[in-house]
C-alpha cells in the first residue's frame, strides 16, 4: 500500500480467506443440518437414541449371534441369531424354484445376457445406444423365451372356426392374416377421421406385425433344447420375469393412454378414459384372479395360455393405466408455448410429440415413473394367490420342510426376501436421482 493525501490506496488484493470451519466439513454439515434449531437438535438426540435401542439388537442377531453352517435344524435350534445356513441350503430353490438342476445354465444365461444389455444402456457415456435398445427390446426378450421355456412352440387358429381342415401352422398364420388386416382397418379408419396421414398408419402397423411374426417365427423353431413348463418356475426367476415384462410394457403403453387421453378425437379419447378409469378401478388382486380363473371361461374351446402370460398379460395392463396417469401430468406441465413451437416449425404430430413435447414432461415425471416400477416389483409377490411361486413364495414355501423348522426359520427367510428387494428397489431409486441430476436443466428448486 502507498499513503497519499486523501489515505491509503491498495495496490493488490488481499488473499481470500478459508471459511470458518464451524460452516465446512462434517461440522459445518451437522450445523446446518441435524442443529440448526432447538427443534432440530431434539429430534436429532431423540433419533440417535433410537437407533442406539434399534441397530445393535439388529446387527447382533444378524451377524454376531448367526448360524452360517449346518446341515439341519440342529445347527439353528441353540442360537438366538438368523439361521443363514437355511438360506444357503435353500438358496437354489429360492432362486430358481423347481427349475430342472441340469437346466438352470439357461437361466443363468438369460441373466447374463440382461445384465450385459442393460448395463451398457443404462450408462449415458457409453458408445453404440441405438444397438443395444434394439438388442433389449426385439433380441433379448427371444432369447428370454426360447432359453427359458426351450421353444418349439405349437402355433394354432384362433380366428377362424375348427371346422376348417388346414394344417395348425397355415390356420395360425391365416387368422394373423385377418388380425392384421382388421386392425390395419381401425387404425386407418381413425386416422382418416382425424386428417391424418394414412400411409404413415399403415407403415406403423404394417412394421409391427412384422416384427411381432418375426419374434413368433424365432420362439416357434425347435433347436433342440429340452421344455421346460413355467408351472415349475419359481423364485427370484419369476419375479424378475413379471417385473421386468410388466415395466417394459407399461411405460410405452401408458404414454400412447396418456396421449389417447389428451386426443381431439372423441372416440380415442373415450376409450383410453375407459381404459384407463376401469384399472385403476379395481385392485391387482382382482385382476390377477380374472385372468387366472375367469379368462380361461371365456375363451373359445381349445383355446388356452400359460398361467404366468396370463398373470404377465394382467400385471402389463394394470401398471399401463397408472402410468398413464403419471405421463398425463408430464404432458400437462409443459406450456403451450412448446406446442405452438413445434407446430410453427411444421411438425406432425408424432414428431412433435417425439422430439419436443415428450423428452421434456418425461424428465419432469422422473420420480413418478420410477415410483410407479418400484410399485410394480414389489406387487409382483401377489401372485402367490394364483398359485405363481415368485420369491416371496418360495420362501414360505421352505417353511414347510421339517428338517430346518427352528424359532428363527421364517424370520431369517423374510430377511433375506427384505434385502433382496430392498437392493432392486434401492437401485432404481439411485437410478433415477442420478438421471434427474443428469437431466437437470433448470426445472429443479
Amino acid at each position: 500500500m502507498r499513503e497519499t493525501k486523501t489515505g491509503f490506496v491498495r495496490a493488490e488484493m488481499v488473499k481470500a480467506l478459508p471459511p470458518p470451519t464451524r460452516t465446512t466439513g462434517i461440522i459445518g454439515w451437522c450445523r446446518a443440518n441435524l442443529f440448526s434449531s432447538w427443534g432440530n437438535t431434539v429430534l436429532t438426540l431423540i433419533s440417535i437414541y433410537v437407533l442406539y435401542l434399534v441397530i445393535p439388537p439388529i446387527i447382533e442377531f444378524v451377524f454376531i449371534n448367526a448360524v452360517w453352517q449346518g446341515n439341519n435344524r440342529e445347527a439353528c435350534l441353540a442360537s438366538s441369531g438368523a439361521c443363514w445356513a437355511y438360506v444357503g441350503a435353500f438358496f437354489d430353490q429360492f432362486i430358481y424354484g423347481r427349475y430342472p438342476e441340469a437346466e438352470r445354465w439357461r437361466v443363468n444365461l438369460v441373466f447374463i445376457l440382461g445384465l450385459v444389455g442393460l448395463v451398457p444402456m443404462l450408462t449415458p457415456t457409453l458408445p453404440f445406444k441405438r444397438e443395444n435398445i434394439l438388442f433389449m427390446i426385439f433380441a433379448f426378450p427371444m432369447l428370454a423365451v426360447v432359453l427359458l421355456t426351450g421353444g418349439g412352440f405349437e402355433l394354432k387358429g384362433f380366428l377362424l372356426p375348427d371346422s376348417l381342415v388346414a394344417p395348425s401352422a397355415f390356420k395360425f398364420w391365416l387368422d394373423y392374416a385377418l388380425a392384421y388386416l382388421m386392425v390395419l382397418a381401425i387404425a386407418t379408419g381413425i386416422a382418416w377421421s382425424a386428417n391424418a396421414r394414412r400411409s404413415s398408419v399403415f407403415v406403423l402397423v404394417s412394421g409391427v406385425f412384422a416384427i411381432l411374426a418375426v419374434m413368433i417365427l424365432a420362439v416357434s423353431v425347435n433347436l433342440g433344447l429340452k421344455p421346460v413348463e413355467t408351472s415349475v418356475w419359481g423364485g427370484l426367476l419369476v419375479t424378475l420375469v413379471i417385473a421386468i415384462t410388466g415395466i417394459a410394457a407399461s411405460l410405452p403403453l401408458g404414454i400412447l393412454l396418456a396421449l389417447g387421453r389428451r386426443s381431439h378425437m372423441p372416440f380415442v379419447r373415450a376409450c383410453s378414459i375407459i381404459f384407463i378409469e376401469f384399472w385403476r378401478g379395481v385392485p391387482l388382486i382382482t385382476v390377477l384372479f380374472m385372468s387366472s380363473v375367469m379368462l380361461p371361461l371365456f375363451l373359445p374351446e381349445g383355446v388356452s395360455f400359460d398361467k404366468l402370460l396370463r398373470a404377465l398379460i394382467g400385471v402389463a395392463l394394470f401398471s399401463a393405466a397408472y402410468m398413464a396417469e403419471v405421463v398425463r401430468g408430464g404432458l400437462q406441465a409443459i406450456s403451450v408455448g412448446q406446442y405452438e413451437g413445434a407446430k410453427a416449425l411444421g411438425l406432425p404430430y408424432w414428431r412433435m410429440m417425439g422430439l419436443v413435447i415428450l423428452p421434456q414432461s418425461l424428465k419432469l415425471v422422473i420420480p413418478g415413473i420410477v415410483n410407479n416400477f418400484i410399485g410394480l416389483f414389489k406387487d409382483t409377490t401377489l401372485v402367490l394367490i394364483i398359485g405363481l411361486f415368485d420369491l416371496l413364495g418360495q420362501v414360505q414355501a421352505s417353511f414347510n420342510d421339517p428338517n430346518w423348522a427352528s424359532p428363527y426359520q421364517s424370520m431369517t427367510g423374510y430377511i433375506f426376501t427384505g434385502i433382496i428387494f430392498f437392493f432392486f428397489c434401492f437401485a432404481m431409486s439411485r437410478y433415477a436421482m442420478f438421471m434427474e441430476h443428469r437431466l437437470h436443466t433448470g426445472h429443479k428448486n
